[in-house]
């Protein structure tokens, strides 16, 4: 994350995907810390970059980046959820910026969402404020909200939690402070019968 002259503001710089190298600002705010560079280039190594076609759930929006990169590599709806007003403006100031016609974003309750919409989301992704307790209660709600055979990111200041019903550990790694780790549901098992 680097100053940007003349302002109070950060930026990070989307990392692949149409909008690479755009700019995103980050508030000035306690506990707003977005994803490293190098941990979002390794998810989306991970998940490959062509997220074509996929519904995608930020459910912890704060300044954005994780849910910019996934439409920027091509996601067809991206809902970013945050509940900070002034972090809402900036999120729709990039947006319209970016002109992301299939993104959304929603001033409100990350959690309150992943419940409320059960095996919709291709990709959950979940970087709530670390030290609020919330990773594995976040990751439970998301095993529900997650498509069959889609995937759920954590982010965390810990090691992430054993994975509810539903989910399994696909990988994990550590960036400083910065513990991470993708699950994926389990697949249907009427789908793959087909």
């Amino acid at each position: 994350m680097t100053k940007v002259p003349g302002g109070p503001r950060h930026q990070v710089r989307i990392v692949g995907g149409q909008w690479r190298r755009s700019v995103l600002p980050v508030a000035d705010k306690p506990g707003l810390r977005p994803t490293p560079d190098r941990v979002r280039e390794t998810l989306f190594n991970w998940l490959g970059q062509d997220l074509s076609g996929w519904r995608v759930l930020d459910a912890f929006a704060g300044s954005g980046a994780l849910g910019f990169e996934a439409a920027s590599r091509g996601a067809a709806e991206v809902l970013l959820v945050e509940q900070d007003p002034a972090l809402v403006g900036l999120l729709n100031a990039s947006r319209e910026r970016l002109k992301a016609s299939g993104m959304r974003i929603q001033r409100g309750d990350g959690l309150g969402v992943l419940r409320s919409s059960p095996g919709r989301w291709d990709l959950v992704l979940l970087d709530p404020p670390f030290g609020a307790g919330l990773g594995a209660r976040s990751l439970a709600a998301a095993a529900q909200a997650v498509s069959s055979g889609g995937w759920v990111y954590l982010e965390s200041g810990e090691a992430a939690p054993e994975p509810p019903e539903g989910l399994r550990l696909h990988r994990q790694a550590r960036a400083g402070a910065v513990h991470y780790a993708l699950f994926q549901a389990a697949a249907d098992p009427a789908e793959s019968a087909v």
